[in-house]
């Protein structure tokens, strides 16, 4: 079987988080920097799939919640720079839907999580480039990578919730041979 090596557009692509703050609210932050590669069949099925992010690029619209993201509260990018992900198995279960399995690296912790994967298409941009459309999205509890700082509120309730939901928009570019 003939393979096609694909790039992350990352001009045309987002890597989202959500996080709900007192319980109340949610929380949406982003990595600006990031990549990643597919290594891929013509269905994507069982496609290898290689992903990093610059944590240091955090972005929720606060300095200062940025700031102590970036502390050894939360990810220590000093001493863990980087985000990554390897896919350890993406399954086809209909013509637009997958599951990609994978190894999370946060910090000094991997560990398995499971995503689901909306197939978008491929279409030829105007300039001959080929390109491929995923929405990407999951759950994780960020203290499972050691991700634990907390505070409670004055009725008891946590500050920040330990679940995290994660959503990308992820176009492909298709790579020359």
């Amino acid at each position: 079987m003939s393979t096609t090596n694909w790039a992350i557009d990352a001009s045309h692509s987002e890597m989202q988080f959500k996080v709900k703050h007192l319980v109340i609210t949610t929380v949406t932050g982003n990595f600006k920097e990031f990549s990643g590669t597919v290594v891929a069949g013509d269905t994507f099925e069982n496609a290898q799939i290689n992903f990093e992010a610059n944590v240091d690029s955090i972005n929720t619209n606060s300095e200062q919640r940025d700031g102590h993201l970036k502390s050894g509260d939360f990810f220590e990018t000093e001493k863990y720079p980087k985000l990554t992900f390897t896919s350890t198995g993406f399954t086809k279960k209909s013509e637009e839907e997958y599951e990609m399995h994978g190894d999370l690296t946060i910090k000094d912790v991997t560990k398995p999580v499971t995503l689901a994967v909306e197939y978008n298409g491929i279409a030829k941009d105007p300039w001959g480039n080929v390109k491929a459309g995923f929405e990407v999205n999951g759950k994780l509890n960020r203290k499972d990578f050691g991700l634990n700082w907390n505070a409670l509120t004055e009725a008891g309730g946590a500050l920040v919730s330990e679940e995290v939901k994660l959503h990308a928009n992820i176009q492909l570019v298709q790579q020359q041979a």
